[in-house]
């Protein structure tokens, strides 16, 4: 018996890692599940992609839909609809928002805020601060971070790691991935007067 998707695209260049190829992509409950010589009646729905190019979705690894506490700027619904629409399935959302993530209940308000409302996968960044760098080896551990954030430069609230002994001891404290914004406050606030 023939396989069945519940949506091919075919007549598409697709990209691969091997590079460019002919072959329709065959998608089941939301995922890939083969890539070959598929016939388009071999899914409930097709596309014809003839034409045009079959790429795989992006992640884009720092953005900043500011909610709770900007959503007048961008929310986490309206910042993953337009992340969809430019061909991104997956983001890894800042914790620079108003109160800043820096602990577990801010991680777990998030993902509640997140739940039925998001386009595409989400996860959030934990941010580093003086007073939870002890504290974030476990934090970053939890389902929903994908890693820590560490801002040396000036920001929002207390997400500030400015001096080296700060930086020291949340790098002692993580074991897995970190983001840095790696500014000099002592020279940006010695030359803020110049702006």
């Amino acid at each position: 018996m023939a396989e069945t998707f519940d949506f091919v695209v075919h007549g598409g260049t697709v990209m691969t890692p091997g590079g460019r190829s002919g072959i329709s992509v065959g998608v089941r409950e939301g995922k890939i599940a083969a890539l070959g010589d598929i016939a388009p009646d071999a899914g409930a729905r097709s596309f014809d992609a003839t034409g045009l190019h079959v790429l795989p979705g992006a992640i884009d690894t720092q953005v900043h839909f500011r909610e709770p506490g900007g959503t007048r700027k961008e929310d986490l619904a309206s910042g993953t609809k337009a992340a969809v629409l430019g061909g991104i399935t997956g983001v890894f959302e800042m914790p620079n928002t108003n109160p800043a993530t820096t602990g577990e209940a801010d991680l777990l308000d998030k993902l509640r805020r997140a739940e039925g409302r998001t386009r595409c996968e989400i996860a959030f960044f934990m941010g580093a601060s003086p007073e939870n760098s002890g504290r974030l080896g476990k934090l970053e551990r939890l389902a929903g971070c994908c890693g820590v954030k560490v801002f040396m430069g000036s920001s929002t609230g207390s997400l500030l790691v400015s001096e080296d002994e700060q930086v020291a001891a949340v790098l002692a404290s993580i074991g897995r991935r970190a983001a840095f914004h790696s500014e000099d406050e002592a020279r940006l606030t010695e030359r803020a007067a110049l702006l």
